[in-house]
C-alpha cells in the first residue's frame, strides 16, 4: 500500500508530461526536478509518448517502461488523459502521484474522482491534486513544481492550496526556512489530514503553517491535527469572517462550507492558532514551539517612547489582552531607576535618557513580579542606549526566565540589526508594537488551547442509563411516520431520561382538557401547539385570567384538523437567567453544540463540539456573562456545576442519537436549579445508520469495549479503554513499579513525566486505543495493568505496548490484555499487529510466542513480534 512518508526517500521520480517546449509547464516542473541540490539523490524520469528525448536526456513512452521502481509520479498532461494515467501508475506500483494538470470539466472531474477511488482501493496508490501547484522537500532537493521559488531547508511546513508561491517568496525573504511546501489542490485523495499526519513523523518539521479556505474531511484533519498539535504547533490563515468572503468561498467550493464560528470552535478543541494575516503566519510559526509561553493575557510594557507604548496599549486592549499593573513592591524598587513623570502605572515609559542599565533594571523588576504574565520591551533609537548592545543584555536575561520577553526594535538599520541578533537567538521580535502585541496575545491563545487538550477533568459525570432501546424505538418510529419533529411526550421522556429536569410541563391529547390542565398547573405558563409534519408551531404566553379563553378557542380550532398538538409549560421566576441551549448540523462539521443567551445579539454565542466532558464543558460556560455572574458564592458555584451536568447530558443525549438532526431548548437558570423547557427535536431526513456515530467528527468514549473478567484468586477485574480523568490512577501505578518493569516498558526511561501521562491518557480513540485494568480495593480504583494500540491510518498496521503492576504478573493478564487488543485490531481491519520488546525481556518474549507472535531481533537490543491478523 502506497504511503506519503515514502517521498522523504525517492527510489525515483517521474515526469509524465515532461516536454521541452519553451514557456510550458511541462518544462518548467522538469527543470525544477532536475535541478536537485541536497543528497540522497535519485533518478529522474521524463515520461511523453510524443517525445524520444527532453533535455538532451531520454524520454520514455509510459510509467511502465521506466526502468526502475517509481515513488513519485509527477503528473502534467491534459485533463482528458489523467484517468487513464493514474491507472497505469497504479499497475507500475507508483506510491504517491501529484496531479498539476488543472481546468478539469465538472464532468471529467466527477470521472476522475471515481477513477481515484477505485485506484486507491486497488492498488493503494495516493495521490495529491488535480488542480495542484505540486511538492516541494528542500532537505531533499525535491521540487516537483513548476514555480520559480526555491525554498531554503527549515522547520516550517507550509500547506497552501493557492498562495503557496508568495507565501513562499516573502517568507524566503525574511530568512525563514520550509521542511515542506504542498499545494492540495481539488484533494480528491490526500487531504490536510493526510498530510499532517505525514509531517507527524517528518524529522525537520517543527510547525506547520496553513492556508485553508475549506476543511474538506473534517473528521480526519480534527484527529491529524490533534495529535500533531500535542507536540508541535499549527497555525492556520483561514478566510471567510465576513458574509461576502463566505459566499466567494462557497461558489470556489461548488457547496455550501462551515458556518466561521465552527471553525474558531474547532481549531481551540484541537489545539490550532488561527490568524487573521499572512504576516501572522511566519511570526507565530517561529515562535509557538518556544518553551516560553505566556501563563495569562497580563502583558507588561516597557518603552523609551511614551507614543509607541500607547500604540502597543491600544492594540493590547483592542485584542482582549490586560496590562499588567506593577505591585507596590515592584513600583517602590523601580523608583530609584525610572524618573519622577512616570505616572505609575501602565506603559512604563522610560523616556529618551533611559539606558542599557535602565531597562534590564526594569526588566528584571517585571520579571520577578506576580501580576505579569510577558513582557513587551519597546526600544527607539536614542543616545543612551544602543541597540544592539541592548539586544544582548535582553537576550542573557530572557535564558533566565519562563516568562516570555518579546521586543519592538523600532528604527532603520541599527534596530534591524538589533532584531536580526535577537531573532536568531530565539527572543521574538518585531518592527512594530502592534505586530509584537499580536504575537504575545496569539501566544497565550494557542498556549489557553494546549492547556484544554492537557487538562484533566474530574471523575465522569454520569447521566444515569437511559432507556435507550425503548427512546430508539420511540424515535425511528417516528421517523417511519414522516414526521418532522418528535412529538412533545416523547421528547420530554429524551430531557428525563437523561437527567435533565424540566419546569412542570404537559402535553394535551384529549382538547377538552385544556382548561383543566392550564388551571391545575397555574399561571403564567405558555401554550405551545406544534404542527406534526412541519416545522411550524405558535406560541400563546398565559400570564393572566383572560388569556385562558382566547388559548382554548383559538387551540379548539386546530386541535386535530391540522394534526396539531398542544405542550403546557409553566413558566419558571422572572429572576431566572434564560440560556438557549442546541445541537445543530454544521455542513462540513457535521453535529455542534451552541450555547447563547436567549436575548442578545450574534456576538452572545459560544460553539462546542460533542462529546464534551466536565472541562469542556466548563469552557463553554466560561464564553458566557452568565458564568461571570454566578462563580462568586458557594451557592453560585452549585449552580454553575448543575449547568454543567446539563450540558454533559444533552452531549450524552446528542452522541447517542444519531437519527436527531437537531434540538433546541431553554435552560432556566435560578433558585439553585437548572430547568429545560420549550424543547423541540427536529429528526433527520437523511439518516444514515451504516456507520457507528455518523453524526460526530469526534469519535466518543468507545464504551463497547468494557469487559469484566477475573483473576485466579476470583478478584474481579474491569478492562475498559483509558479517559483523561485516568491520569492519577495511572500516576499512582507508575510511582510503584520496579525499575525492572518500567525498564522494560519505556526502554530505560527512569523518570515518567507527566506530559507523558497526560497524552497517555488523553487520545483520538479513532488511531489509538488505550485499555487499563482496573479493581477496587477499600473501595477505591487501583489500575494494575494496560495496553495500547495505535493504528496509524497509511497502513494496516498496529504498534502495540503492554504493561503490567508487579505484583499482579504472572496472573494471566498480561495475556488477557493482549487479547484485547487482537480483538480490536481485527475490528479495525488491520492486517497485523506488532511491538517492540527488550531481547533481555524473556517473559514478554516468552508470552508473545505463546500467542503465536513472530520473533525476530534487531540492532540494539530489541526484537520485533508481529502477529498476522488477516484470515
Amino acid at each position: 500500500m502506497g504511503s506519503l512518508r515514502e517521498m522523504l526517500k525517492p527510489e525515483s521520480v517521474a515526469l509524465i508530461g515532461a516536454t521541452d517546449k519553451d514557456n510550458s509547464i511541462g518544462r518548467a516542473v522538469l527543470l525544477n526536478l532536475l535541478r536537485k541540490t541536497n543528497p540522497p539523490d535519485y533518478p529522474v524520469y521524463p515520461v511523453n509518448p510524443n517525445r524520444q528525448n527532453v533535455l538532451g536526456g531520454r524520454c520514455f513512452r509510459s510509467i511502465g517502461d521506466v526502468p526502475s521502481h517509481v515513488t513519485l509520479a509527477v503528473i502534467i498532461t491534459p485533463a482528458q488523459t489523467v484517468s487513464g494515467i493514474i491507472e497505469e501508475c497504479g499497475k507500475a506500483g507508483v506510491s504517491v502521484a501529484v496531479i498539476l494538470t488543472s481546468r478539469f470539466e465538472e464532468e471529467e472531474l466527477r470521472n476522475l474522482a471515481d477513477k481515484i477511488t477505485a485506484v486507491r482501493k486497488k492498488y493503494g496508490l495516493r495521490i495529491i491534486g488535480p488542480n495542484s501547484l505540486g511538492v516541494i522537500l528542500p532537505h531533499i532537493g525535491l521540487n516537483a513544481t513548476f514555480l520559480k521559488v526555491n525554498p531554503k531547508p527549515g522547520n516550517i511546513a507550509l500547506i497552501a492550496p493557492v498562495l503557496g508561491d508568495a507565501i513562499l517568496d516573502w517568507g524566503g525573504t525574511m530568512g525563514i526556512g520550509f521542511s515542506m511546501f504542498a499545494s492540495l489542490g481539488s484533494r480528491i485523495d490526500v487531504g490536510y489530514g493526510d498530510l499532517i499526519d505525514f509531517l507527524t513523523y517528518h524529522y525537520n518539521t517543527r510547525s506547520i503553517v496553513i492556508y485553508m479556505e475549506t476543511v474538506g474531511n473534517a473528521k480526519r484533519f480534527i484527529s491529524a491535527a490533534r495529535g500533531f498539535a500535542l507536540s508541535k504547533p499549527i497555525v492556520v490563515l483561514k478566510p471567510g469572517r465576513s458574509e461576502a468572503v463566505r459566499e466567494f468561498i462557497d461558489m470556489r467550493a461548488g457547496r455550501q462550507t462551515g458556518n466561521d464560528r465552527v471553525y474558531d470552535a474547532v481549531f481551540r478543541r484541537v489545539g490550532i492558532v488561527r490568524v487573521a494575516e499572512v504576516m501572522d503566519l511566519f511570526n507565530m510559526a517561529t515562535v509557538l514551539d518556544s518553551p516560553r509561553l505566556p501563563g495569562g493575557p497580563r502583558l507588561a510594557v516597557i518603552t523609551n517612547a511614551g507614543d509607541m507604548g500607547i500604540m502597543a496599549t491600544d492594540k493590547l486592549t483592542e485584542l482582549g489582552g490586560k496590562l499588567a499593573m506593577i505591585s507596590a513592591e515592584g513600583r517602590d524598587k523601580q523608583d530609584v531607576l525610572l524618573p519622577e513623570q512616570w505616572y505609575r502605572d501602565d506603559p512604563v515609559d522610560m523616556e529618551g535618557e533611559a539606558d542599557t542599565r535602565r531597562y534590564m533594571n526594569t526588566v528584571e523588576a517585571c520579571l520577578r513580579d506576580e501580576g505579569v504574565d510577558g513582557i513587551l520591551v519597546i526600544y527607539t533609537p536614542r543616545v543612551f542606549a544602543g541597540a544592539v548592545d541592548l539586544a544582548q543584555a535582553i537576550i542573557e536575561m530572557s535564558r533566565k526566565t519562563q516568562k516570555p520577553v518579546i521586543v519592538a526594535w523600532i528604527g532603520g538599520e541599527r534596530a534591524a540589526e538589533g532584531r536580526r541578533i535577537l531573532m536568531h537567538n530565539n527572543v521574538p521580535a518585531y518592527a512594530t508594537p502592534e505586530e509584537a502585541v499580536k504575537t504575545y496575545l496569539y501566544m497565550y491563545g494557542y498556549h489557553r488551547n494546549i492547556e484544554l487538550i492537557y487538562e484533566t477533568p474530574a471523575e465522569d459525570i454520569k447521566a444515569g442509563a437511559p432507556l435507550m432501546n425503548y427512546l430508539k424505538t420511540v424515535v425511528r418510529k417516528a421517523m417511519k411516520e414522516g414526521r418532522h419533529t418528535l412529538p412533545g411526550q416523547h421528547a420530554l421522556d429524551l430531557l428525563r431520561n437523561y437527567r435533565i429536569d424540566t419546569p412542570s410541563t404537559a402535553v394535551v391529547t384529549d382538547i377538552n382538557q385544556v382548561r383543566r390542565e392550564i388551571r391545575q398547573m397555574g399561571l403564567p405558563q405558555s401554550l405551545t401547539m406544534r404542527y406534526f409534519y412541519e416545522d411550524k408551531e405558535e406560541i400563546i404566553p398565559l400570564t393572566k385570567e383572560e388569556d385562558i379563553d382566547d388559548a382554548c378557542r383559538e387551540s379548539k380550532q386546530k386541535f386535530g384538523v391540522e394534526n396539531v398538538e398542544i405542550i403546557l409549560q409553566k413558566q419558571p421566576g422572572v429572576n431566572s437567567f434564560r440560556l438557549k441551549l442546541e445541537s445543530r448540523r454544521d455542513p462540513e462539521f457535521r453535529t455542534v453544540l451552541v450555547l447563547s443567551s436567549d436575548v442578545g445579539g450574534p456576538d452572545n454565542i459560544c460553539i462546542g463540539l460533542p462529546p464534551l466532558n466536565q472541562t469542556l464543558a466548563r469552557r463553554l460556560l466560561e464564553g458566557m456573562d452568565i458564568y461571570r455572574a454566578l462563580k462568586d458564592s458557594e451557592e453560585e458555584q452549585q449552580t454553575v456545576s448543575r449547568l454543567e451536568y446539563a450540558l454533559l447530558s444533552f452531549s450524552n443525549l446528542v452522541v447517542d442519537f444519531s437519527e436527531i438532526e437537531s434540538i433546541s431548548l431553554v435552560l432556566w437558570v435560578g433558585e439553585s436549579k437548572v430547568l429545560a423547557g420549550d424543547v423541540k427535536v427536529v429528526l433527520a431526513r437523511d439518516y444514515d445508520d451504516s456507520t457507528s456515530y455518523p453524526h460526530l467528527v469526534i469519535t466518543p468514549y468507545p464504551s463497547r469495549y468494557m469487559t469484566n473478567w477475573s483473576l485466579p484468586n476470583g478478584t474481579e477485574v474491569l478492562i475498559r479503554p483509558i479517559r483523561p480523568e485516568d491520569k492519577f490512577m495511572y500516576q499512582e501505578m507508575l510511582a510503584e513499579l520496579s525499575e525492572e518493569t518500567v525498564r522494560n516498558r519505556y526502554f530505560g526511561v527512569r523518570e515518567i513525566s507527566d506530559d507523558l501521562v497526560v497524552r497517555s491518557c488523553n487520545m483520538d480513540y479513532d488511531r489509538e486505543l488505550a485499555v487499563l485494568a482496573e479493581i477496587k480495593k477499600n473501595e477505591k480504583k487501583i489500575m494494575i495493568g494496560g495496553s495500547r494500540l495505535i493504528y496509524e491510518p497509511d497502513t494496516r498496521i498496529g504498534e502495540f505496548a503492554i504493561i503490567v503492576r508487579d505484583n499482579y504478573q504472572g496472573m494471566g493478564l498480561g495475556a488477557k490484555l493482549i487479547d484485547v487488543l487482537i480483538g480490536i485490531g481485527r475490528e479495525k481491519q488491520l492486517d497485523e499487529i506488532e511491538g517492540l520488546v527488550l531481547t533481555d525481556n524473556e517473559k514478554m518474549l516468552a508470552l508473545c510466542r505463546k500467542l503465536g507472535f513472530r520473533v525476530k531481533p534487531e540492532p540494539e537490543g530489541v526484537s520485533r513480534v508481529s502477529l498476522s491478523l488477516e484470515n
